[in-house]
């Protein structure tokens, strides 16, 4: 990997954990400063949604955050994208129910005017065993 690449990987790493510890710390402003104005926020249960709809959904209650694990396996970077291969488990309450999350995931960034923003995500419910 290229110094660039190095980089731009761990900036994106840095990028990635902040943005789970806005929602964790319920930093609904952090997150949303971090993201791309076209948001498509998907859910491991198929639901999905925009910037707006995701932070009405945080800010209200639906999702409350208690523990995030977020470990990456790879990081793709073509021109201004970028793919966040990983994972993402999580303990939360939603509509005031425990849930335990243990997914696949895959952020993607978009480089504009040099700042990376967050556009779209999706998780995937890994298979048990």
């Amino acid at each position: 990997m290229t110094d660039y690449a190095t980089t731009t990987a761990h900036e994106l790493e840095a990028l990635e954990d902040e943005r789970y510890q806005a929602v964790l710390n319920s930093d609904f402003n952090a997150f949303a400063r971090l993201c791309h104005e076209k948001l498509i926020y998907s859910h491991s249960n198929g639901e999905r949604d925009t910037l707006a709809s995701y932070l009405d959904k945080c800010v209200q209650g639906t999702y409350r955050y208690h523990r995030i694990d977020h470990p990456v396996s790879e990081i793709i970077v073509v021109g201004d994208v970028a793919l966040v291969v990983g994972e993402m488990h999580a303990e939360l309450d939603i509509h005031d129910r425990p849930a335990t999350l243990d997914n696949t995931s895959l952020a993607v960034w978009v480089r504009e005017a040099g700042t990376w923003k967050f556009l779209a995500y999706q998780p995937t419910p890994k298979q048990q065993k």
